[in-house]
């Protein structure tokens, strides 16, 4: 492990994922490699469970960090990887709280009605992965930001608190303290890294996060839609044959 990302989520944080696998720092480790690879929840429920966890062997193969879920745990890798770099990213409070709201709440929030409704299979064998993993997603997103997702003021007093943590736990030769807005310049002069000759990486958002969460919706509700759909036209047509061979047949 190169380098640590201990960044709140929504503050540039796949942008600087990106970035740092631009200047071979990668693979990434993020949430992204928890859903395709969900047998790796088990580590991190783990560590909220508070038993020992060989962070060494989580994060083999990784070059970086940025993110959930090691944001919820940002000291214990911090102390892991005494030679890491850290890098906190950090944006205007009010911005980050009206994004946030927009992407991260919504998304962990019940799902509506309707889409229950589609989504549901029928009583079924339990998925002790896919459980794991949902259980994740949620308990690291709430330790990262301190609780429940809340009002404006509080928020933006969480945020601080953790930019201020930050700064008192990380010595100073080791942190960084950035902006994606400022580019490729403050993140290459800490890294010791020529600056790359291509725009820094702008990703994931609040209007992209959204898209690719309704794209991830419609590709998973598809199925049932499609059979839904089918059913409904099947039974609208033997209806209607039944109508057109017995016109007089009573109907109740």
């Amino acid at each position: 492990m190169q380098v640590i990302g201990v960044g709140f989520l929504r503050t540039g944080t796949t942008s600087l994922a990106l970035a740092l696998d631009r200047l071979g720092y990668g693979p990434c480790y993020n949430m992204r490699v928890l859903n395709a690879e969900p047998e790796r929840a088990a580590d991190w429920a783990a560590a909220m469970d508070g038993r020992t966890v060989d962070w060494g062997k989580v994060f083999a193969g990784y070059g970086c960090s940025v993110g959930s879920p090691g944001n919820a745990f940002w000291r214990d890798i911090v102390d892991a990887f005494p030679d890491a770099k850290v890098v906190l990213t950090v944006r205007d409070p009010e911005r980050w709280y009206d994004s946030a709201a927009q992407t991260m709440s919504a998304v962990l929030a019940r799902p509506p009605l309707l889409v229950r409704v589609l989504s549901w299979r029928g009583p079924r064998r339990p998925d002790p992965q896919a459980q794991v993993l949902d259980r994740v997603q949620r308990a690291t997103w709430q330790r990262e930001i301190g609780g429940e997702f809340g009002e404006r003021a509080e928020m933006a007093e969480r945020f601080a608190r953790h930019v201020a943590e930050v700064k008192a736990y990380v010595p100073e030769d080791r942190l960084l303290v950035f902006e994606v807005k400022d580019g490729w310049a403050p993140l290459c002069a800490f890294l010791g890294q020529p600056v790359p000759d291509e725009p820094f990486p702008r990703e994931n958002d609040a209007a992209t996060f959204k898209r690719r969460q309704r794209q991830a919706l419609k590709k998973r509700l598809r199925p049932r839609i499609l059979t839904t759909t089918a059913i409904a036209t099947a039974a609208a047509v033997a209806w209607a044959l039944h109508r057109k061979h017995h016109p007089n047949h009573p109907t109740k």
